[in-house]
């Protein structure tokens, strides 16, 4: 069953100021949800567009409520202190989005201490910090989502030997969200993860692990925050627990124009994210 009305809940993002978090920011604002822009970027960046304030303002613009806060998920005390001002500035957090993430594809030898734990901070550890901070609030709503964006497990080599640091960072999210699915279950909470079937054009494939021209390849952020919608437009009772592709979920939902999500020319081929083989 889907919920038709989302207003008046309140969603905590991270990783907002730009790219699929500020994308998901705007698409659930525009179905009447408040949305806490919660990400380290509170000033321009010489490179990268987007802050927290400047997020803030679009949703303004679109009609919605909007909180930019300033936060560095590896900091517990100052995500605690985040979740208590989203929750007293609008009543309460009813769907917290994991979307803030670090990567560098190097193998093990290649991979220094600092970057492998700046990974494991960003990606795994926050998830177990942002939910556990969050979960007083989402015990409340009677409409709790967590959504992590992080991939299907798969053990295959190929996924493992070039960028096993990256990798365990990315599949302990999962893993932590499926635990979580399970614990969580008796409050009535839907834990899920999501995984892009493509690259993404965002900051991250254009200057961490690739360059302008493969973002000729990739979709634009609007995917990922059509499917986010629909899973927390979703009953959380019946969907839990799931390691969800973005384009699977909405053709399940009825989607079919996926031409509208293309970053590049129709004749382009799209290519396949990390951890997704293709069919």
């Amino acid at each position: 069953m889907k919920r038709e009305q989302l207003d008046n809940l309140t969603a905590f993002i991270t990783g907002a100021s730009r790219g699929i978090g500020r994308a998901i920011a705007l698409k659930l604002a525009k179905h009447g949800v408040n949305v806490v822009i919660a990400a380290k970027t509170s000033t321009p960046h010489p490179k990268l567009p987007g802050t927290i304030h400047s997020v803030a303002e679009e949703v303004r613009e679109l009609g919605g409520r909007a909180l930019p806060l300033a936060v560095d998920v590896r900091d517990d005390q100052a995500v605690a202190r985040a979740m208590a001002e989203a929750a007293e500035h609008f009543g309460g957090i009813d769907i917290l989005i994991n979307n803030a993430g670090a990567i560098q594809l190097t193998p093990v030898e290649q991979t220094e201490t600092k970057r492998f734990d700046l990974m494991m901070a960003i990606n795994a550890r926050a998830v177990f910090v942002c939910a556990r901070c969050a979960l007083p609030y989402l015990k409340q709503s009677d409409h709790a989502h967590i959504v992590s964006m992080s991939p299907p497990i798969q053990l295959e080599k190929k996924w493992l030997a070039p960028h096993a640091p990256y990798t365990l960072s990315k599949y302990g999210m999962t893993l932590l969200s499926l635990g979580m699915a399970e614990e969580f279950r008796p409050y009535g909470i839907g834990v899920n993860c999501l995984w892009p079937k493509t690259i993404i054009a965002t900051a991250a494939i254009e200057f961490a692990v690739g360059n302008q021209e493969m973002l000729k390849h990739a979709r634009t952020p609007e995917i990922m925050a059509d499917a986010t919608f629909e899973i927390v437009r979703s009953d959380p009772k019946e969907l839990t627990g799931q390691t969800i592709i973005d384009e699977t979920i909405l053709r399940e939902r009825g989607y079919q124009d996926f031409s509208r999500y293309r970053h590049g020319p129709e004749n382009v081929p799209l290519q396949a994210d990390l951890f997704v083989d293709w069919d």
